[in-house]
């Protein structure tokens, strides 16, 4: 009798800068071994999710950390409470149906903001409020994420969300065999979702960890930043600590590997003497960056990949090439 065969996890979320496109190369990346696999900027998960289905992180501790509170709360609440998270998705779900781009707004500007305001007005702590989530502002995140303009997180200077509704004609907003699964893959043996900021994280990577940073992107020109996923942004600065805390993390033996943009300012940050030393190197991958607000913008750009992981699968491609040229020879010596 043939074994089942198991499903596919994919990412919960829509995020900007979502890593999808990119996983083949990015695994190109990763550790042939490694002991724990941490994620300073948890995003959509794609590389978690991407390691999960290849059975990869097998008996394995879990870091799934970042610092926005609704990320981590939503997170937390369909991992705990799947069903009652289902439940609301199911009747905003319905609402949509009928009401459309009105519902969206209906729910951004009475509903999520207003609810998010009061937890925040009675958060002690700023890590209160991912603790004070509810399935229903989960469901309204998600309802978001999935209706809104490219499925974009972004806050203005006063915390509220604000991106607009979407064009879909059919988007699928409440899939639950697929939040069912997710919820499974968070609430395994070994994962921990923290809400806490990149530095503490990347602190507490050791010898034979693997790392993968996927920061916010510096922006390319001045009109191209959608760095907002916290009231407070993601500035030139943070990139430099970024950069300081993933040299560190390197001396102390752990397996990095960081996304981001060309920009020159990350191209000169991860060139410079401290990261060589460390051994990072930068390689340039094309990829299609789909939240430009013109459609006409959305075209192939370099990214970076920026590791410390010896790339293994082309030098196997070369060794093997090397192995064939090397039989052929030999070939046409004996026929000679």
């Amino acid at each position: 009798m043939r074994a089942a065969t198991p499903s596919v996890v994919r990412p919960l979320l829509k995020w900007a800068g979502g890593k999808r496109q990119l996983l083949p190369v990015l695994a190109e990346h990763y550790p042939p071994t490694f002991s724990r696999y941490i994620e300073p900027f948890m995003g959509s998960a794609a590389v978690f999710f991407d390691l999960l289905n290849s059975g990869r992180l097998a008996r394995r501790a879990i870091l799934l950390a970042d610092v926005n509170p609704d990320l981590i709360g939503c997170y937390q609440m369909l991992r705990d409470r799947p069903e009652a998270v289902i439940r609301a998705l199911s009747s905003l779900a319905r609402e949509y149906r009928s009401g459309g781009s009105d519902c969206y707004y209906d729910v951004r500007d009475t509903r999520f903001n207003p609810l998010r305001a009061a937890l925040q007005a009675r958060a002690a702590e700023p890590g209160d409020m991912a603790d004070m989530y509810t399935p229903g502002l989960a469901a309204m995140l998600i309802f978001l994420n999935r209706t809104g303009f490219n499925g974009l997180f972004r806050l203005n200077r006063q915390g509220g969300f604000n991106v607009p509704a979407g064009r879909y004609t059919n988007p699928r907003i409440c899939d639950e065999t697929h939040l069912r699964l997710v919820s499974r893959a968070l609430a395994s043996p070994g994962v921990t979702i923290a809400l806490q900021p990149f530095d503490r994280t990347l602190d507490e990577a050791g010898a034979g960890d693997f790392v993968y940073c996927d920061p916010p992107y510096a922006p390319l020109s001045r009109t191209s930043s959608f760095a907002n996923y916290t009231a407070e942004g993601f500035t030139a600065f943070d990139q430099r600590r970024l950069q300081q805390k993933v040299v560190a993390a390197c001396k102390r033996g752990a397996h990095v590997v960081v996304s981001n943009s060309s920009a020159a300012e990350i191209l000169n940050t991860y060139t410079a003497p401290e990261a060589q030393k460390v051994g990072l190197k930068v390689n340039f991958v094309p990829a299609r960056r789909a939240i430009n607000s013109k459609a006409s913008s959305r075209g192939p750009v370099d990214e970076l990949i920026v590791s410390n992981v010896k790339v293994s699968a082309l030098e196997t491609v070369k060794t093997k090439m090397v192995k064939v040229e090397r039989a052929g020879a030999k070939t046409k010596r004996k026929s000679a």
